[in-house]
Parts: structure tokens; sequence; C-alpha cells
């Protein structure tokens, strides 16, 4: 007989496994967001649905039961949220969005929090209550928005950059409103010396990590592994939470300060793309549960509380924001399809309503209806996507502001000798740029001198994915190993293939390689170097230097189009000028 085997340690990984195997997979089929899928798997294996079947036919069926273990790994998909928000505000992107950011972003959220706020009010809530739901209200879904964008390839249109900056926004005011909510039951001068002790937490943990950060990363990349560098993350990500929570404070709130001192680092792509995997699935499991809370009867229960005020979320929300947009610069289309996509509530409202239920300040019951209406306004998304994506009228143009319009930068892959050549010209005509390098001591050193190199792996096609690749005016090779050369160029071609490709040869042979794999232009180190010794010889001998320059131009185009060719290219190689030779 087999000993018994205890199912309960097991049961709720095994559930959750299957909410992210198999219902994700179908919303992702369907073309909805995942989040709506682990939200809706969580009321569908939680103790309101498969626990509600189960109390009635008693066959002992599994569901997912709130638990410590559960609440606990849920938090950690918050912690991560937090730092990834974290890294996305690096102060480059501040500065470049800051009239929309600070300024739509603010008023935004002022304007719709103070419209929901007396709504709230004059629905009978007393003003804590109703400031809360107000502004958790006021706030729009990163997690479904920016994947939705992404989908319909508008991302980075202007209404698309708007829309990120506006959110931009909403995540830095996340993590102040968490920390008022934790301090809500503290007064007078236990709140005083609450918020010093807050302060000064906040205060050690930047300071120590401004000192630790940057020459731990480096140590670890040196190491050049990639098992090594994915610890290296989960140990920042989780060690700064760990600190802030034995501070008193919110486990997101440390890991956030972490995220905004590596986005300033040669190491904020490559820790994005690494932690990626681990926040997707830790915040599908904070969605799960949050599924599992909330009772879908409650819709029936209460029809007008929940579907009216989440109908009535995004159409009091909508022209609020679409109004606003106007005044920041959109017209027609544009400033519609603002206010559509911000219109329904965010992730960050459970955040927020589940702090103030703790704090006493919103009832579970009103929690519970505003959470079950912010997810009904989540599923509205998609559609209001599609209608707000309808194409205006023909004849009307709008131009975009410049800091909104797509960033088009010059990637250039490898930062040695060659590299900084590049960049230093790219500097003298004013293009914009960003480097790549695989040594962190080269990233470092480049990154005190304030240039915009970013340590990773060129060959990974995710990490140029996160570098700019879909947006890059062209991409300049200049790594001096051949294999590596060619899948760069080899993935870059077949992410863009209108891509301006420039790669770096070792030879001739090298450089019809390249041509053959995409590149618009491939520059063999012995062909530029005979060329640049020719010029420099007829340029000291004293023929004029206009002549040197157009004589060295057709032939390196000669030597160019003979590489292209078909053929052997020492056959069909240009030979030396077109001038005829003298008989001696």
């Amino acid at each position: 007989m087999p000993a018994h085997f205890d199912l309960a340690p097991y049961q709720a990984p095994l559930l959750f496994l299957v909410a992210a195997g198999v219902v994700v997979p179908l919303f992702k089929k369907l073309r909805l967001s995942p989040v709506l899928g682990f939200l809706l798997a969580g009321m569908l294996i939680g103790p309101h649905g498969l626990g509600r079947i189960n109390e009635l036919l008693s066959v002992g069926i599994p569901f997912l039961a709130k638990s410590d273990q559960i609440a606990t790994l849920a938090e950690f998909g918050v912690v991560f949220l937090m730092f990834n928000m974290g890294l996305e505000l690096s102060l480059e992107r501040l500065i470049l969005l800051r009239r929309y950011v600070f300024g739509l972003g603010a008023a935004q959220a002022a304007a719709c929090g103070l419209a929901l706020m007396i709504c709230a009010r004059l629905l009978g809530q007393d003003w804590a209550a109703s400031a809360t739901l107000g502004i958790a209200l006021a706030l729009s879904s990163t997690a479904i928005v920016v994947p939705v964008l992404a989908e319909k390839k508008r991302l980075n249109s202007f209404s698309g950059r708007a829309i990120f900056s506006v959110l931009l926004f909403q995540d830095l005011l996340v993590a102040p409103l968490l920390l008022v909510m934790s301090m809500s039951a503290e007064s007078g001068r236990d709140l005083l010396l609450t918020l010093g002790y807050a302060f000064a937490a906040l205060g050690l943990i930047a300071g120590v990590g401004r000192v630790v950060l940057r020459p731990f990363f480096q140590l670890v990349a040196a190491a050049r592994s990639n098992d090594l560098f994915i610890a290296a993350c989960l140990l920042v990500v989780m060690a700064t939470a760990v600190a802030a929570a034995y501070a008193g404070l919110s486990m997101a709130l440390g890991a956030f300060i972490a995220g905004l001192l590596l986005a300033e680092t040669e190491y904020r792509r490559a820790v994005e793309l690494t932690i990626a995997p681990f926040q997707g699935l830790l915040l599908g499991l904070f969605f799960v549960s949050v599924g599992a809370d909330l009772d879908p009867l409650r819709v029936v229960a209460h029809p007008l509380t929940t579907l009216g005020l989440a109908l009535g979320l995004t159409a009091l929300k909508a022209p609020i924001v679409a109004g606003l947009a106007r005044v920041f610069g959109a017209k027609g289309q544009k400033a519609r399809e603002i206010g559509l996509l911000l219109a329904p509530g965010g992730e960050f409202a459970f955040l927020i309503l589940a702090a103030a239920v703790l704090a006493g300040i919103v009832s579970k019951q009103l929690a519970d209806d505003a959470m079950i209406a912010v997810t009904l306004s989540m599923t509205f998304i998609p559609v209001l996507a599609s209608f707000a994506a309808r194409k205006p009228k023909a004849g009307v143009v709008e131009i975009a502001a410049p800091e909104l319009a797509a960033a088009e930068r010059v990637l250039i892959i490898g930062y040695g000798r060659v590299g900084q050549i590049v960049a230093e010209l790219m500097r003298a005509h004013k293009l914009d740029y960003i480097c790549i390098d695989a040594d962190p001591g080269v990233a470092a050193s480049a990154r005190e001198k304030g240039e915009p190199v970013y340590w990773g792996e060129a060959s990974r096609p995710n990490f140029l994915a996160n570098c700019g690749l879909a947006t890059a005016k062209a991409v300049v090779i200049t790594m001096h190993t051949p294999s590596a050369v060619d899948e760069v160029v080899r993935i870059c071609r077949a992410a863009r293939p209108d891509l301006t490709i420039v790669a770096r040869a070792r030879d001739a042979l090298h450089a019809r390689h390249l041509y053959a794999l995409g590149a618009t232009d491939a520059v063999p180190e012995t062909t530029e170097a005979s060329l640049q010794l020719s010029e420099a010889a007829l340029v000291d001998i004293g023929v004029p230097m206009g002549l040197v320059i157009a004589s060295i131009h057709e032939q390196r185009d000669l030597y160019r189009k003979a590489l292209i060719a078909e053929g052997d290219v020492a056959a069909t190689a240009a030979r030396p000028f077109s001038a005829k030779r003298k008989k001696r």
C-alpha cells in the first residue's frame, strides 16, 4: 500500500500553474489581456468558484484557499512590478517627457481624482473614504494598456507616448500613496516620528544602494554567467524589499527605490530583461489572488453598484482625460484615444484599496464592490482601443509634439576604439544614440564620463528589442569578433527589413558574407586602412584635397559594388582608380 500523500502543500502551486498554463494562453489566443485571464482564473479556482461548488456538492474539489504563503508570494508580484516601474523612471525619460508626465499626468490624476471623490461624497461616503476611492479609481491600467498599444503598434505614436507619460506619473504616485496608507492609522506625534523614521530608512536604503549596487553588478557581470546575474537581480529586489519591510515600510516601496537607483546605471537594460519572467509569473499570482478574493455573485447581488460603477467610472474619466489631452496639444482622434484608454481603472487600485481596508479607511464590502467594478472596467480596454484606433476623416493632419515623436536613435554595438569614434561623430552631428558593450569595465568607464552605454549581450534578440531596435534609425556594429557581428546583423535584419545596418568586417570575404546576411554596408578593416594610407600619401605629395577625397570615394564605391556582386571578390575587385597608367 502506498503511503498517504498530502496534497495540501502542492494544491496552491498546481492550481496557479493550471491558471497560467491553460487559461492565460486561451486569453492570448482570443487577443485578450493575460491580466484579465489571471483575474478570471482566480475567480474560477478560488473560494467563490470551485470552493462554492465544493460546499454545495461536498466532493472534495481542490480550490485556491487564502493562506499566508499565497499572500507572501502574491506580494512579491507587486514588489517586482514596483521594481520594474522604478527602472522605467529613468531621469533621461522624465526629462524628455516632463511636460506630459508632470503636466498631463498630474492634471489627469488631480481632475479625475477630484471628480470621483465628489461622486463618492455625494453617494454618502465620508471624506477619507471618498478621497481614497477617488485617487484609487483615477489610476489606469499599465499592465493592460501598454501591451494593447504595443500589439496595435501604437506605443510610439503621439497618443501612445502621451498615454505612457500619464502612466509614468501614476507609477510615481503609487509609492507615496502606499506610504501614506501604511501610516494613516498614526496621529499627531506618533505620525511625525513614524514619518521621520520612514524617511531615514528610505535615505539609508538609497544611500547604501547608490554606493553598493554598481560595483556589485560590475563584479557579477565580470563573471559572465547568466545564472549568477539572475541570482544577483533577485537578491537586489528581495533584499531591498525585505529591508524596507523591516524598517516598517512596504516591501514594494523598497523595491521601487532599488529600481530608481539602477535606472541610471549601465545595467538597466539587462536587469529589465532578466526580471521580466519572474515579474510576469509573480504578478500573475498576485492577480490570481486578487481574483480569488472577488465574488462574482456580487455583480448579481449589487448590479447597480458594480456594473454602474464600472460604466460610470469609464464614462466620467474619458471626457475629462480627452479634454485635458486637447489642452496639451492632442486633437481629434488622438485626444479620443488618450481619453478612452486611460478611462478604465487599473491594477494599482487593488493595492490602494487593500491598504485602505487594513487601515480602516474603506469598508471591506465597499472595497470589494470597487475592485469588481475596476476589474469589469479593465475588460473594456481592448474594445475601447479598437474603437479609439479608428482612422480620422481624410484631410485631417495632426502635428505631433517633438518630445512625443518616436525615439529614433542610432544603436552602436560595441564601444571599443571604433565604437567610441562612431559615437563621437554622432555627437558632433547632434544625432541621438545609445551604445551597447559586453565588457562591464568598458561600460562602467563610459558611464562615468556621461556616455549612454549599457552593458549586455547584443546577440540576444530580446535585449536588442529592449534597447529600442524597433524604432532605431540605424545600427552600427563595431565588434571585432566576426561571428558576433554576423549574429547581430542576422537578428537586426530579421527584426527590421527596412533598417540601415552598417557593420565592421574583418576582411573582404567577411564583408561579402555580411552583405549576404542583409547588411546595408560592410566596411572591411583592410580596405579602409589602405584607402586612408592612400589618402594621406596623396595629400602629402601635393595632390589637391578635393581630388583626393573624390577619388577615395569613387574607389570605395567601386569596391563596395564588387563585394556585393556575385563571383570571386578578388576577381571583381575595382582596379585602383580609373586613370590610365603611364608607360615607363
